[in-house]
C-alpha cells in the first residue's frame, strides 16, 4: 500500500500592498490573520498567514506581499484557482457580500457543484463552493458568523505543463483517488474533510509567469516529522529532486518541483501557530524566528505598517 496525503496543508501566493491583502482576506472574506512574520529567506518581506480560528492545516493561505513588484501571469506550472468551502446554504450571503464590496463574480458549475468565481485585489483567482463536510469556522469578524464563515480550502485547480505527468504523481505517488472527469478536468479526492479536492486541467492555457497575483506553491500535509521523512524518501525514490527538511517554525517543510513545473511542498501538521504566542493573541504582532530577533528594529523599520480592520 502506497502513501496517501491527507490533502492541502497550505497555499502560498505573491500579492501587492499588505494593507490591501489584509483588508480583503480578513475584512471581506472574514479569515483570521493567525500569524504575521517574515519570509525566512527574505526577512525584508512579510509572510502573512490567514485561516480559521485555530489556524488548522487545510485552512491556511499565506502571502508574500511585494509592493511594487511586477504582475504575474497565471498559467501552466501553477495553482490556477484556489477554492474555499462554505457551509451549505451560505452562498446567498456570499453573493451579497461580494456585491457589497464591489467584487465582481461569476457563477459556474463543475462536477455538479455550483461555484462563485472572483479575483482578489491583486489578481489571484478564487472560488467559493458549498459543502457539508468540514467543521465550522468559529471565528466571527464583522458580519461574518460561523453559520456562513469560510471553513477552509475546498481544494485547488492545478495548471500543469505536463498534465499526464502530474496526474501520475497525484494518483501514483501522492495517493489521491480519481473520482471523475468532466471536460478537460480530472477530479481527485483525498481523505481529509477540507482541502481534499484537486481538479487537474488536462489542456494548456500557456506558461505562467511568477509575480503578483500568482500562487508560489501548494503544500501537502504530513502528519508529523517521521511521516515527512517517509515522504521525502518516496519522492526521491521516484526521481524527483527534493530538498532537505527546512524549519519554518510553525511546521517543517520539504520542497520539490513536479514534472508539470508546479512547486510542491510537504509540510508537517505540528507544531502549529500557537507555540510562540497564545491562540487568543495569534496574529496580533510581528513574530520573528530566533535568528532574526536581534535585527527586529531594523526589520520593522523596513516593513510597511498595516492593521486588521472591520470593513462592515
Amino acid at each position: 500500500m502506497g502513501k496517501k496525503t491527507m490533502g492541502i496543508h497550505h497555499i502560498t501566493a505573491i500579492v501587492g500592498h499588505p494593507q490591501e491583502n489584509v483588508d480583503f482576506y480578513a475584512g471581506v472574506l472574514g479569515l483570521r490573520l493567525v500569524k504575521q512574520t517574515v519570509n525566512f529567506d527574505d526577512p525584508g518581506t512579510y509572510h502573512l498567514y490567514f485561516g480559521n480560528e485555530g489556524g488548522k492545516p487545510g485552512t491556511i493561505i499565506t502571502f508574500f506581499p511585494w509592493t511594487g513588484a511586477y504582475q504575474g501571469v497565471i498559467g501552466d506550472g501553477q495553482v490556477g484557482v484556489t477554492s474555499y468551502v462554505v457551509p451549505s446554504g451560505a452562498m446567498k450571503f456570499w453573493e451579497e457580500r461580494l456585491e457589497k464590496f464591489n467584487v465582481p463574480y461569476t457563477q459556474m458549475e463543475r462536477f455538479g457543484e455550483q461555484y462563485l468565481e472572483f479575483d482578489d485585489p491583486h489578481g489571484l483567482h478564487l472560488e467559493l463552493v458549498e459543502r457539508e463536510k468540514g467543521e465550522a469556522n468559529t471565528w466571527t469578524f464583522g458580519e461574518i458568523t460561523p453559520e456562513v464563515a469560510i471553513k477552509g480550502f475546498g481544494g485547488a485547480t492545478l495548471l500543469s505543463a505536463q498534465p499526464a505527468k502530474t496526474a501520475e504523481l497525484l494518483e501514483g505517488i501522492m495517493g489521491l483517488e480519481v473520482v471523475g472527469q468532466e471536460g478537460d478536468f480530472i477530479r481527485y479526492l483525498s481523505s481529509a474533510d477540507i482541502g481534499n479536492i484537486i481538479d487537474l486541467k488536462l489542456t494548456s492555457i500557456g506558461r505562467g509567469q511568477m509575480g503578483v497575483g500568482t500562487v508560489h506553491h501548494i503544500a501537502w500535509r504530513a502528519m508529523d516529522d517521521q511521516d515527512q521523512l517517509d515522504w521525502q524518501k518516496v519522492v526521491a525514490e521516484n526521481g524527483y529532486g527534493v530538498t532537505p527538511v527546512q524549519d519554518r517554525n510553525y511546521f517543517n517543510a520539504i520542497y520539490f518541483r513536479e514534472h508539470g513545473e508546479i512547486l510542491f511542498e510537504i509540510a508537517t501538521d505540528p507544531p502549529g501557530f500557537a507555540h510562540d504566542e497564545s491562540q487568543e493573541t495569534m496574529g496580533e504582532k510581528l513574530m520573528l524566528p530566533v535568528q532574526y530577533e536581534p535585527n527586529r528594529n531594523q526589520i520593522e523599520r523596513g516593513l510597511l505598517p498595516f492593521e486588521v480592520r472591520e470593513l462592515d
